[in-house]
């Protein structure tokens, strides 16, 4: 019998329910971000019957993409420390639940779940969903997972990705290190915005042969290209899923049983 993976970017949910939210910050509005955030687990664990759940968390703090550019999410409001407080509990009610959530130190849930669904992929367990709104954890359809958007309970797969950004699944990294991301202060290159960097990718097929070709461009985009090279190769290392995350848990411990 085949199984699925259902890998949840847990934050990803608690967020942006607790976001939601015009209210103040209270430790009541966590509480009730907090109960929003089980009942949406749940019905995630009952809409998609799982073999086995992997839900990935921020352990917070700094990780090796702070290391390596010092300004990474410096634009990022921080969480909010009520919302932080409130995680532990959560934490404990996914574990009654016969959950096992995860968060490792200096790496994010983004990593933890391109590591697991990777692996999960590459053994041949069968298929793997991805519930999250994350357009870094898009490039995972390229190795044959679904991505779940809960909000607008909507499937999101390569024709997806390609109606959206203009390429496949496989070249968002490359994409996101063009136009850069502002919601985690990538970078990428001046004046290449999505169009620009969805056309290169098009015409060059990756970011070494766009930059192999970029000698001949004469326009304000070749210049910008030969003149940020650096900075350009960084934004790609920060966008890059690490997929050899050591989680330390085995495949029977994301068992579910569906108690």
């Amino acid at each position: 019998m085949t199984g699925r993976l259902l890998a949840i970017d847990g934050l990803n949910i608690v967020r942006r329910v607790y976001e939601a939210s015009p209210e103040p910050d209270s430790d009541l509005k966590a509480e009730i971000a907090m109960r929003h955030a089980f009942s949406a687990f749940q019905r995630l664990v009952n809409g998609h019957e799982p073999t086995h759940i992997l839900p990935a968390f921020d352990y917070g703090g700094s990780t090796w993409r702070h290391t390596l550019y010092q300004g990474y999410r410096a634009g990022r409001q921080p969480m909010p420390e009520v919302l932080r407080e409130a995680l532990p509990e959560f934490y404990m009610q996914l574990t009654r639940l016969g959950m096992c959530p995860i968060a490792i130190p200096d790496v994010e849930a983004d990593d933890v779940i391109g590591t697991v669904v990777t692996r999960w992929l590459t053994e041949g367990r069968g298929e793997a969903v991805v519930a999250s709104t994350d357009k870094d954890l898009h490039c995972l359809i390229a190795e044959g997972a679904r991505i779940w958007d809960h909000f607008k309970s909507e499937w999101h797969d390569r024709d997806w990705v390609e109606k959206k950004w203009g390429v496949t699944p496989g070249m968002l990294p490359d994409l996101l290190a063009l136009m850069g991301d502002e919601t985690d202060s990538i970078p990428g290159v001046s004046n290449v915005g999505v169009k620009t960097a969805a056309k290169l990718l098009r015409t060059y097929g990756t970011l070494d042969a766009i930059m192999a070709g970029a000698g001949i461009l004469k326009d304000k985009v070749g210049e910008s290209l030969r003149k940020e090279r650096e900075m350009l190769y960084l934004s790609r290392q920060l966008v890059q899923l690490k997929t050899d995350v050591k989680i330390g848990v085995s495949w029977n411990m994301l068992a579910w049983d569906h108690r």
